[in-house]
């Protein structure tokens, strides 16, 4: 049998193991990936590959961190602080959470924003007693979306960017995927708080109850030094994410993996929480979710199932079509992946501190996807045509 229908069929059975959970999600993403191996699709060696990729070590530093932030006391601390400022209303605190997810995912990494979001937005969501499963994924479909507003905000972005300059065509401009991304954005939040909001699951219970990065009182040191110490290393790491291309431009090189690692180790060094506490506080069901779908991905590509699919699109598009509109439709298309825990990072690292289901994605997401595709269809050829003359 063809390798590219081996992989689909696969991936189709993933797909309804998925959906139904008749078995751990993780367990169905690291299955999926050793099948491939055993049919030959994939090497055997890169069937557990992913529990090395750069973002699943991003994942676990980052857990780290934020577990400090609850273990020092500073992510109640911000809770209870914004709270206080903002009130309690689920919609005012949606609208401020997702605006903030929104601007520092247009310029950060959006898998750096939601990780490093995630313990302040439960914090929060305690302060409130609001359960965190009705902010937490608002929160990473914004990280998602609003990292199609410039070009370094969501990987897409620079891949088709650089498809244009090796076919040597004009790029993109920095700020050049505002003119969707804005509009996106917007679209976005309007649906949250109006339709969206009411497909979001609600656990009985306050926030901590629902996380397992739950910190018992008896757990928070409340020392103002460590507080302190857990706020700088977050901030630290966040300015590095921030920063990390123009680093590079003078010989700096940080990546963002590196940077959440290092700040793990300082939080432990520092004292803001216990070896054993940072161990605890990584999500195995995340890593070993994201880390058996890598393999998926490289079989989809390795395979040719991939191109394949990409084929059958692009030839519904008619002749001579602009490559500038349908790159840019791909990469609003990648990053509109809201349907599953695992269409995108920021997706997967808050399916177990929301308490998620993998339908609860399906039921918010989908309905945001027809969102998205509809402004899309109207913003793209109005800003690049999509049949050239």
């Amino acid at each position: 049998m063809d390798p590219a229908v081996q992989t689909l069929i696969v991936l189709g059975v993933m797909a309804l193991l998925f959906v139904t959970e008749i078995i751990p999600l993780a367990i169905t993403s690291i299955g999926g990936a050793m099948a491939l191996g055993l049919l030959g699709v994939i090497p055997m060696k890169q069937v557990f590959s992913g529990l090395s990729d750069s973002t699943v070590v991003l994942f676990a530093g980052m857990f780290i961190i934020g577990a400090a932030l609850f273990h020092t006391g500073l992510a109640q601390k911000i809770g209870i602080s914004v709270v206080n400022k903002a009130g309690k209303s689920e919609n005012g605190l949606m609208i401020a959470l997702m605006l903030v997810t929104a601007g520092m995912s247009s310029v950060l990494s959006n898998t750096g924003t939601a990780a490093a979001l995630l313990p302040v937005v439960i914090g929060i969501c305690a302060s409130a007693k609001i359960p965190a499963s009705r902010q937490l994924m608002p929160m990473a479909f914004a990280a998602g979306i609003g990292g199609i507003i410039t070009l370094v905000g969501t990987p897409p972005n620079i891949i088709i960017n650089g498809a244009l300059g090796q076919a040597k065509l004009p790029q993109f401009g920095f700020f050049e995927f505002a003119w969707i991304g804005i509009p996106l954005t917007v679209a976005f939040m309007i649906y949250m708080v109006t339709i969206g909001k009411h497909f979001l699951p609600k656990h009985d219970g306050n926030a901590d109850a629902e996380v397992e990065q739950e910190v018992d009182a008896s757990e928070i040191s409340n020392d103002p030094k460590k507080m302190w110490y857990s706020g700088i290393i977050l901030l630290g790491v966040v300015l590095f994410m921030a920063l990390s291309d123009p680093l590079k431009s003078i010989g700096i090189n940080v990546p963002l993996h590196l940077a959440a690692i290092v700040g793990a180790i300082l939080a432990v060094l520092a004292g803001c929480l216990k070896e054993k506490q940072a161990y605890q506080s990584i999500d195995w069901v995340t890593i070993f979710l994201f880390a058996g779908m890598m393999p998926v991905a490289a079989a989809m590509n390795d395979s040719g199932a991939g191109k394949m699919i990409a084929h059958a699109v692009v030839s519904i598009m008619g002749d001579n079509p602009s490559p500038h509109a349908v790159l840019m439709a791909i990469g609003v298309a990648a990053s509109c992946a809201f349907a599953t825990p695992v269409g995108t990072p920021p997706n997967t690292i808050v399916l177990t501190p929301g308490n998620y289901k993998f339908m609860d994605y399906v039921k918010a997401g989908t309905p945001l996807i027809l969102v998205c595709f509809i402004v899309s269809l109207i913003v793209i050829p109005m800003v690049w045509p999509f049949n050239m003359p």
